[in-house]
């Protein structure tokens, strides 16, 4: 055997001239393999600057030096690349997804805190928006809760100060106001961290809604994430 079964590091064999050659390769994979961080599993080209110990996913279609490493890892070592097969049940940590991920047999799923045999399971998800302050009494912002999620609570911080004659504010969705938070602070830095005491399923995508407290919004800037669960269905 000339590679190991699982990280596929090449195996110094006896007899072998250049030894630190195999095992500077194997200790290159183990350091871009071990706490997987992967920059991307959606970028097609391959980076024209090359990061030793950078990873990638390279998804269907990959072109130029990732041509037809299709789903394997790309690992980024002396200017080039070394390639490593996952496995099932392997996890990384995506960076322009910022999310965690299980690596199916096929694919990368994120978030999946669970997964059968038939890939049915639970994900754990977070979803980040920063909402613009409208002027008014009701500051709606888009349709940041997808379908069929499990909502456990919403967090937020002001990053730009509310403005207006307002003298606090709350936190809801149309139908409930307040339900995330209430008498929240203006000033940059104030947050709200609201934790419900059941977590609630919305089976249709809904808007987070800001109430003025005592006067009306102006303006201002708040980053809203809404935490939640997802249940994954069986493959066929």
């Amino acid at each position: 055997m000339s590679n190991t079964a699982r990280l596929g590091l090449p195996l110094v064999q006896a007899a072998q001239a250049q030894k630190h050659v195999t095992v500077n390769e194997a200790l290159v994979r183990l350091d871009g393999l071990v706490n997987l961080v992967l920059q991307s599993e959606s970028l097609a080209i391959p980076p024209t600057l090359v990061v030793d110990g950078a990873c990638y996913s390279v998804p269907l279609g990959a072109v130029n030096a990732w041509s037809g490493r299709d789903g394997s890892i790309a690992i980024g070592t002396n200017g080039g690349w070394d390639f490593v097969q996952p496995l099932r049940g392997w996890r990384a940590y995506i960076v322009d997804r910022g999310a965690g991920a299980v690596f199916d047999g096929s694919d990368w799923r994120e978030g999946m805190v669970t997964l059968s045999s038939h890939n049915a399971g639970m994900a754990m998800r977070t979803v980040e928006t920063d909402h613009v302050v409208t002027a008014g009494p009701v500051s709606l912002t888009g349709y940041v809760i997808p379908s069929n999620a499990m909502v456990v609570g919403v967090t937020g911080r002001v990053i730009s100060p509310i403005t207006g004659t307002l003298t606090g504010w709350s936190l809801g969705n149309p139908g409930a106001v307040g339900r995330f938070g209430s008498g929240l602070g203006l000033s940059g830095g104030s947050w709200v961290r609201g934790l419900l005491s059941a977590p609630m399923t919305f089976y249709a995508p809904e808007m987070l809604q800001l109430d003025a407290i005592g006067g009306d919004f102006a303006g201002g800037t708040v980053r809203l994430a809404v935490h939640y669960l997802e249940l994954g269905l069986p493959d066929l």
